[in-house]
């Protein structure tokens, strides 16, 4: 046991993080609630005495920690071993004794990993805190409940990506007064969006910090330039409640934390007044000062005095470029910008591409230009560093597979084949649609810190499922490593595209079979590879223009005025049933081996369509059951204005194709160039449409998904369909990520309950 007093910086191996931070601040003289550390050693010797360290590596042995069910078991396993393990008799009493001589009352007992706060590594928040800690007995509970807490799943994952050897971090855990913040919040020495390290930016809200940490409250933000200590800006939020502690009704026992009502006078008001504001950013300076490096503190009040809770090291920014502005301080020149159609920064040398014969010109590393892709181009596509076509918006092909193979993409760049010149370097910037001259340093370091930011996301677990969007077999393996549930759009075209030959040639030249085999082969190796979470395939949505380019497909496509809403989906397999059996008997062929594929039917206008299909699948053997399910496209208004008559025909879910819904919404091709800025699915009517598909299903008691890409693209439309209930969204592979994290908040600020697996059990 050792005191705040006693320990520092240099003690991260004994008091882990944040006990290190907290003696190194007392020590400062910087105001910091008084405590105590019982130290890692103290957890390696418990860990010792009851000789869990071999069953702790034989529970982790062989785990997967992108297999979420089998991580969440693991480490409920290991956290009940040390629960249930007894804490020896003399470490309990000097602990006891520890929190007597702290004066006993109401304490906070706090996890500090050894491998937490480093500069290099933030594994900070991944372990518990316990608040209003009161009694001996009770504060001894809770550092063993601080131990176990180690080896949350979300805690195993981190240290897994991050390397480290889980036997040997070790957990310390300070024992801090309690303070009971009037006010409280964070603050960043460095301005954390921008990087301006100029500025100091305070957050505020009424009550305990745990207001801010669980989204439910909107705080102030006060922004300071950190020589002066002037006030820059000043942003107050209303507060009507705030989170506190409750008196106990036993004459003496502590009460617990509670939401309560802010006094009316105050709800409007300004939480911390000016004075207050330049005494916490002088504080915050003299703390990056002694630190030498820019710091995330969080901060509280209680009766006229300001306490440090917690500081640690910014680690989202890169060395060299954690002083700029990326916005203001890019100093590479824009050389064309276009449409933002897949998120991330790449830099490479020019290649035009006019002919996708020409391919073979693009090499590792290249960026490739070219009007516009199609699938000839994906092999040219996989090895570009980054893509710029002159046509199309965010949901051609070029965008589409871009996103899918995690490359940046600007689409509908006017004159790019022509204005680029060929074997000059650029930085291509997908996330805002500009390409620069050279290589853009700054926009480079912001895409890297945007790296470090959603990585954490892919531990969180959520009641909504996240599934994925996929078209490419060689993609499935590396994509199924993912924290993602499943495949929710399997698209057939790409698959057919690499057969290259059209399906009526296959049974005109009498070898149908050939053309089944060579399907299911790709098929098969979704299934296999996310086997067994689902995979939902979606029956090849034939266009006339996209297939006419087959072999053979000039011969047995018309010419249409407009393919997009011409001969396609469900009316050609009605009509052209010989062919459709080619493709059911791969899906069936597939279905031999794994239980894991769903068919879903695209582009549905009326519910005897439907049926004529579902008699179709029928009539060879597919018919819905446990082991099957049927799901069909929602992407014609007629689906949503009468969705109880298409559900009425027997479906298990559906699937919002947020895509064509915006275009027949809308009345706008979505490849149009010059109503691109107008095809919107946060229109108020795309908006309205998609709401009434989700509750209508919520109400028919089917699953209810959506596999457009409005959700990877807007992260407001993803918290929406939260709110509505829907019951999975599935995204392109560059968002998986970013989605959950969006979930997850979304699932906290609706009060969603997430079950233990993360799966809803409409969808089990």
């Amino acid at each position: 046991m050792v005191w705040f007093s006693e320990v520092g910086r240099d003690d991260l191996g004994l008091v882990g993080g944040k006990g290190a931070n907290l003696g190194e601040l007392t020590r400062a003289s910087i105001p910091v609630p008084p405590g105590f550390v019982v130290t890692a050693d103290t957890y390696f010797r418990f860990i010792q005495i009851n000789a869990l360290e071999p069953l702790i590596k034989k529970d982790l042995f062989g785990l997967d920690v992108h297999d979420s069910r089998q991580l969440n078991e693991r480490a409920a396993l290991i956290r009940q071993r040390i629960i249930e393990a007894p804490m020896p008799r003399h470490m309990a009493e000097e602990i006891m004794d520890a929190y007597r001589e702290l004066g006993e009352g109401a304490v906070a007992v706090r996890s500090s990993a050894t491998a937490e706060d480093l500069p290099e590594a933030s594994f900070a928040g991944q372990q518990s805190t316990f608040l209003n800690v009161v009694g001996p007995e009770n504060v001894v509970k809770a550092v063993q409940a601080c131990w176990a807490s180690l080896f949350e799943g979300r805690a195993i994952f981190y240290r897994e990506e991050a390397g480290y050897d889980h036997t040997k971090v070790g957990l310390a855990v300070p024992v801090q007064r309690m303070v009971q913040s009037q006010k409280s919040g964070v603050m960043f020495t460095v301005e954390p969006v921008t990087s301006d390290a100029t500025k100091i930016t305070i957050e505020a809200v009424y009550g305990l910090g745990e207001g801010i940490v669980s989204g439910e409250i909107s705080p102030d933000l006060y922004l300071v330039d950190k020589e002066s200590l002037q006030i820059l800006d000043t942003t107050v939020v209303a507060q009507p409640r705030m989170i506190a502690k409750t008196q106990g009704s036993d004459g003496g026992h502590e009460g617990a934390n509670s939401w309560m009502d802010v006094q009316e006078n105050l709800r409007e008001a300004q939480k911390l007044t000016n004075a207050e504001i330049v005494e916490l950013a002088r504080i915050g300076r003299s703390v990056e000062e002694h630190y030498g490096h820019h710091q995330d503190i969080e901060w509280a009040y209680e009766d006229g005095k300001f306490y440090l809770t917690q500081a640690r090291p910014v680690t989202t920014m890169k060395a060299g470029h954690d002083d700029q502005d990326v916005g203001e301080a890019e100093v590479a020149a824009v050389l064309l910008s276009g449409q933002p159609a897949s998120p991330g920064v790449g830099v490479g040398i020019i290649r035009v591409v006019h002919d996708p014969r020409d391919i073979d010109m693009v090499r590792p590393g290249d960026v490739l230009v070219s009007e516009m892709t199609t699938p000839d181009f994906v092999p040219a596509m996989k090895r570009a560093s980054a893509i710029i076509t002159e046509r199309g918006g965010r949901t051609c092909h070029a965008a589409i597979v871009s996103r899918e193979l995690g490359i940046p993409c600007v689409v509908g760049a006017h004159n790019a084949t022509t204005a680029l010149e060929v074997d000059r370097e650029v930085t291509v910037d997908g996330s805002d649609g500009k390409v620069y001259a050279g290589r853009a340093e700054a926009r480079l370091a912001w895409y890297e810190r945007q790296k470090v930011k959603y990585a954490a996301a892919s531990a969180l677990k959520t009641t909504t499922r996240l599934y994925v969007n996929l078209a490419e077999p060689e993609l499935a393996e590396r994509v199924a490593q993912r924290s993602v549930d499943g495949v929710g759009l399997l698209r057939a075209e790409f698959i057919v595209a690499q057969i290259g030959t059209h399906p009526r040639k296959f049974i005109e030249e009498g070898n149908g079979a050939e053309y089944t085999r060579q399907l299911a082969e790709g098929i098969r190796e979704f299934c296999r590879s996310f086997t067994p979470r689902p995979v939902v395939y979606r029956l090849s949505d034939f266009k006339t223009n996209e297939y006419a380019n087959l072999r053979g497909g000039a011969q047995y496509e018309a010419t249409e005025e407009n393919p997009m809403i011409g001969y396609r989906g469900a009316s050609r397999y009605i009509r052209e049933p010989d062919i459709f059996k080619l493709e059911v008997e791969a899906i069936k062929a597939v279905r031999r081996e794994f239980k894991n594929l769903y068919v879903m039917v695209p582009f549905v206008r009326t519910a005897s369509e439907l049926k004529g299909v579902k008699q179709l699948l029928a009539e060879q053997g597919l018919v819905r059951g446990d082991d099957f399910k049927l799901w069909m496209m929602v992407e014609v208004p007629s689906n949503v204005i009468i969705l109880d008559r298409f559900i009425d025909v027997g479906i298990d879910g559906i699937s919002i194709g947020s895509n064509d819904l915006t275009q027949l919404v809308l009345g706008i091709d979505r490849d149009s160039e010059a109503l691109a800025e107008t095809f919107d699915e946060r229109n108020e009517a795309v908006m309205a449409a998609i709401q009434t598909a989700v509750t209508v299903a919520k109400r028919r008691g089917i699953t209810a998904s959506i596999c457009g890409q409005a959700p990877s693209v807007y992260p407001e439309v993803t918290e929406k369909l939260v709110e509505w209930g829907i019951t999975s969204v599935s995204v392109s592979p560059d968002m998986i990520d970013r989605t959950r994290e969006i979930i997850a908040n979304a699932e906290v600020k609706r009060g969603v309950t997430r079950c233990r697996c993360g799966v809803n059990a409409a969808e089990r």
